[in-house]
Parts: C-alpha cells; structure tokens; sequence
C-alpha cells in the first residue's frame, strides 16, 4: 500500500490481528496492487493462525469486514486473506 494508499486498512489489520494472536512480532502482509483493488495477505505463526481464522471463518470474516470499512476512508478496495 504504497504512496499513502490503504494505510488505514493496513493499520487496521496489524492491529487486529496483534490482539487476537500470541506471537504479534512475527505477523506479516504481503501486498499486490492492481489497478482496481489491494491484496493482503496477512501471514502469522501455524500457532497463531486458528486464533485469526476463528471456528467456521468467523474471526475472519468480521476482520475482513472491519478491514474493507478502514479502506474505505482511503478510497481503495481492499481484500484480506490468511497464511500460515
């Protein structure tokens, strides 16, 4: 999310995610921009990640929602997945 663009969203989901797992310093995105819409791949510990995708996506769900809100503010779309 170069050049001012999505950092809201980007901000969102670091925080969210450091609150939900035990290991928050090795939580990383991965991001790819078109020229419609950002990816971001949010990767944390195998330890971790069950925390974040939650039982049947909840967790996931919801953060993905909050994320898509946050981009809003920046004028971008923004999609939100989960590595190990």
């Amino acid at each position: 999310m170069s050049d001012e663009e999505g950092t809201t969203a980007e901000e969102v989901l670091l925080y969210l995610i450091a609150q939900l797992v035990e290991h928050p310093d090795q939580v990383e995105l991965e991001i790819e921009e078109t020229d419609t819409k950002i990816s971001v791949i949010a990767i944390g510990s195998s330890a971790d990640i069950g925390r974040v995708i939650g039982k049947r996506g909840r967790v996931a769900n919801s953060i993905r929602t909050l994320v898509r809100a946050a981009a809003v503010k920046d004028g971008v779309d923004v999609e939100v997945d989960f590595s190990d």
